[in-house]
């Protein structure tokens, strides 16, 4: 037997490279093998717990107790709910007013903070600290604020003689709705004015040179280059800001519970009050699933104005 052959028996045979093997090393499904941890926790923690949620919306689950798949009946008992429709209305009015003014607001400190003035990275600092103190933290703030009796604001105004008495902040309806407004529009404005600040800085100056040069004012540049090239960053971070306004959760609980009289109740803080606190987890989960819809919506509204944009730049819509 010649050495060639002794070689040959001695080799070990060769595995058949299956699919599976290509697939492994196949650079194009690189990326999903790094997504799938990810991709578990949202399933385990966001795909799981909403799917559970809408289940519970069509039974009568309690506490302590599995429900039946009663249908939409919750449905037709939140339909008669006046305390349902106006979380519905304080939620829109919540989202819309403070999602506006959050940003006009970041906006203009976006442009502000992109201009040479001194002292410009400690003034960036201080801009976001309202959205680094945690939620519960600027709630009782805020509610110290707005206190009845003592506060700082009824004071200050007491001792300028603008009013006579305090001013009920978040003892009267109205008032409490615009207070909590205003909270959240102060934690707010940090978030959208750095991330647009990130989205000016990208502008190249050329552009504005050029403008200047033709004679352009300020209001020209911003409408004709700073807008248009900021629309997909806006769109974006508006998106979220409306998605995080819309849940909000944490300052209306802390600050007025829902109160006064359900004023300031959001979908929500209702749909937590009537589950946990209430009990009724198939009620509340149904008042949680309506939110979907106008979630859906926000996104929507993103997501189409993006792709406007990328027609109008002669981009292909992918």
């Amino acid at each position: 037997m010649t050495d060639l052959a002794l070689e040959r028996r001695a080799r070990p045979p060769m595995r058949r490279i299956t699919a599976w093997d290509r697939l492994k090393v196949n650079r194009n499904w690189l990326g999903f093998w790094f997504m799938m941890p990810a991709a578990g926790f949202l399933i385990l923690f966001l795909a799981y717990p909403l799917g559970l949620g809408v289940w519970l919306s069509f039974t009568d689950a309690r506490i302590g107790r599995d429900g039946v798949f009663v249908g939409l009946e919750n449905y037709q008992w939140l339909s008669d709910d006046a305390v349902f429709w106006m979380s519905v209305f304080n939620t829109l009015l919540y989202t819309g007013v403070a999602s506006a003014f959050k940003f006009a607001v970041g906006l203009y400190l976006a442009i502000l903070l992109n201009q040479h003035m001194p002292f410009k990275a400690m003034i960036r600092a201080v801009v976001l600290i309202p959205f680094i103190v945690p939620t519960v933290l600027s709630a009782i703030a805020f509610w110290w604020l707005f206190d009845s009796q003592f506060s700082i604001i009824s004071w200050s105004l007491r001792q300028l003689g603008l009013i006579d008495a305090n001013i009920n902040f978040l003892g009267d309806p109205w008032n409490a709705r615009w207070s909590v407004i205003f909270a959240n529009i102060w934690r707010g404005v940090p978030f959208i004015a750095i991330t647009l600040l990130a989205g000016l800085q990208t502008v190249s100056p050329s552009l504005y040179e050029a403008a200047t040069i033709d004679g352009a004012s300020r209001w020209q540049m911003f409408r004709y280059i700073t807008y248009p090239l900021l629309t997909p960053i806006i769109a974006v971070v508006m998106t979220f800001s409306v998605l995080f306004t819309f849940t909000d959760f944490q300052l209306i609980w802390a600050m007025t519970r829902g109160g006064p009289v359900n004023a300031t109740h959001l979908m929500a803080t209702l749909s937590y009050q009537r589950a946990i606190l209430g009990g009724y987890l198939g009620e509340g989960s149904a008042i949680a699933t309506a939110m979907i819809p106008f979630l859906l919506a926000a996104i929507m509204i993103s997501w189409f104005g993006l792709q406007r944009r990328k027609w109008q730049h002669g981009e292909a819509n992918d």
